[in-house]
């Protein structure tokens, strides 16, 4: 069965405070995840760059993998392709996150099933950006 995005549960990640790992985030200015990060922190959000390279973004600290992230992670926001989003995905249960966000065009069903069963929200093939205009005002 195919996942159905549930329009109370993006409302509410949107809208409650929450911290935000945003994998596959770079200081790469080109890159669809560099403005999303930075229109998660004009919400609010604290976020967390998760790349191989650890950077410093939006000024915060980078971290190669979730595992090394302390903290919570509320929300794990993924920026990598289809065919890697699963492991993320795996990352993010490991990691006791709340919710997984698959962004736009990334889509693995079977991830967001593995994901919802182990009691994450999940929410995919969408944008925060894209969505964040859909809320009441």
């Amino acid at each position: 069965m195919a996942h159905r995005n549930d329009p109370e549960v993006i409302a509410r990640l949107l809208t409650a405070p929450g911290r935000w790992a945003v994998v596959g985030l770079s200081q790469n200015t080109a890159r669809a995840a560099h403005r999303v990060a930075a229109g998660l922190q004009q919400m609010g959000h604290p976020i967390v760059p998760v790349h191989p390279r650890a950077e410093e973004v939006h000024g915060a600290r980078g971290y190669r993998t979730l595992a090394e992230v302390p903290g919570r992670v509320d929300v794990v926001d993924v920026f990598v392709n289809s065919r890697r989003a699963g492991a993320v995905v795996d990352d993010a249960i490991a990691a006791g996150a709340g919710a997984v966000w698959l962004q736009l065009g990334v889509v693995d069903e079977a991830a967001a099933a593995r994901a919802a069963a182990a009691g994450l929200d999940v929410v995919m093939d969408t944008c925060p950006l894209i969505e964040v205009a859909h809320l009441p005002r």
